[in-house]
C-alpha cells in the first residue's frame, strides 16, 4: 500500500524559508506523480505545485511561482518543497499527494490523485 508522510511545517516570519518533505513508503515511487496542495481556513484545498512523469516536469500555481521548488529523490522515496519568500498568505496546511496516472496539465485537479498524505501546518506571521 502506497503511503505518504509530511513534515517540514512551522511557524516563520514573513520573508522567511521552510522546506517541506513528503516521505513515501510503497513500490515504484519513481513512477508516481507527487503534488502539494494546501488549505487554508475558510477555503479550498489549492494546487500548489506538482512533479510529473519520468523525466520530472514540475508546475507551479501562479502564487507561488518564483517562490517555491518542488524536487524529488527517487533514491530516498521523497519529494521536497522548498519554500522562500514565505507571506502571510501561504498560511494553510500543506498535503501531498500521490498517483500514478496524472496528466499534466491537470496537475492541481484533486480528483488527479488517489493517495493523500494527513498534512503539515504552515504558519507565517510575526
Amino acid at each position: 500500500q502506497f503511503r505518504l508522510v509530511e513534515s517540514g511545517g512551522g511557524l516563520v516570519q514573513p520573508g522567511g524559508s521552510l522546506r517541506l518533505v513528503c516521505a513515501a513508503s510503497g513500490a515504484n515511487f519513481d513512477y508516481y506523480a507527487i503534488a502539494w496542495f494546501r488549505q487554508a481556513p475558510g477555503k479550498g484545498r489549492e494546487g500548489v505545485s506538482a512533479i510529473v512523469g519520468r523525466a520530472g516536469t514540475t508546475y507551479y500555481s501562479d502564487s507561488v511561482k518564483g517562490r517555491f521548488a518542488i524536487s524529488r529523490d527517487n533514491a530516498e522515496n521523497t519529494v521536497y518543497l522548498q519554500m522562500n519568500s514565505l507571506e502571510p498568505e501561504d498560511t494553510a496546511v500543506y498535503y501531498c499527494a500521490a498517483d500514478l496516472f496524472v496528466d499534466g496539465p491537470d496537475w492541481s485537479a484533486e480528483s488527479e490523485y488517489d493517495v493523500w498524505g494527513q498534512g503539515t501546518q504552515v504558519t507565517v506571521s510575526s
